[in-house]
């Protein structure tokens, strides 16, 4: 919703202004079919020929995203936290081997299905059983658990970033194509100087167009987008890094009350619950 209110007030500003101090739409207008299919299918091209299939596809679906609102709020992360405080109390009661059917079949597990805003996201449930599996079969202590963890997370933020930096290289290079555009209108002005001035007058306005529709589209579209995405694989990364803290607070022998404490303290100050709400979820959720 604000990505779209953003776009109308930048939108609104800029023809508005042109509008009101004279300028004549129409040429903008005419010309803006042939200067958007010019720029975008050089654009598209190029964004093709430069990403794999695998980052164009994760660009598509990014794309999308940046349309939602974030699934990373305070509701979702004291699901997740209780959803771990579960877990490790469970251990803590019963023993590790007491969670291995969980940790094998978490979308029949009951601790699991519980918290269904956690439960049935398929990178976190994955995240999560990886390392409790590792817990469990005791081969491994936490600092070796926290480089593979570090490993995985740095491995996930550049694989999603990679979405980002194919948007960031195609806003860089739209106002390129926007002076490609420029220069054809040019070279068929040139070829029409026989006409009157009326008429040559029109034609330079509209390969002018060309150029601003290049900077438009890629200082008000394409760099918002890339800075939007940008946050949200950030929160991705955050919420991995908040499973992390806390299951290497538990290995480390911390009660589970106290582990999700560490792992509430990694968030995000903005979605981050208080301690008192956290708190009473978990109780209210026993």
């Amino acid at each position: 919703m604000f990505v779209l209110i953003g776009w109308l007030i930048a939108m609104a500003c800029i023809f508005g202004v042109f509008i009101a101090h004279g300028g004549n739409i129409g040429v903008v207008m005419k010309a803006l079919p042939f200067e958007m299919t010019t720029i975008f299918g050089a654009a598209f091209g190029a964004m093709l020929a430069t990403n794999p299939p695998k980052v164009m596809k994760a660009t598509m679906k990014g794309l999308g995203q940046c349309f939602k609102g974030s699934k990373y709020t305070k509701a979702r992360y004291m699901e997740l936290l209780a959803l771990l405080y579960d877990i490790l109390q469970k251990a803590r009661k019963e023993g590790l081997m007491s969670i291995e059917k969980d940790v094998e079949d978490p979308h029949s597990s009951a601790l699991f299905q519980k918290y269904p805003a956690v439960g049935n996201d398929h990178h976190v449930t994955e995240f999560i059983t990886d390392y409790l599996r590792m817990m469990v079969s005791g081969n491994l202590n936490a600092h070796e658990i926290e480089s593979l963890m570090d490993s995985e997370i740095e491995t996930h933020h550049h694989e999603a970033h990679a979405a980002v930096q194919a948007i960031q290289r195609l806003a860089g290079g739209l106002p390129a194509f926007g002076i490609v555009a420029a220069v054809l209108g040019v070279v068929n002005t040139m070829g029409s100087v026989g006409q009157p001035p009326a008429v040559l007058g029109g034609m330079i306005g509209s390969a002018l167009v060309g150029t601003f529709l290049g900077i438009l589209l890629a200082y008000a579209f394409a760099e918002p987008l890339a800075g939007l995405l940008e946050a949200k694989v950030d929160e991705g990364s955050k919420e991995l890094q908040c499973i992390k803290t806390t299951l290497l607070a538990s290995m480390q022998g911390y009660a589970p009350q106290v582990a999700i404490e560490f792992g509430r303290k990694v968030l995000y100050s903005t979605e981050r619950p208080t301690f008192v709400e956290l708190e009473g979820h978990v109780k209210g959720k026993k």
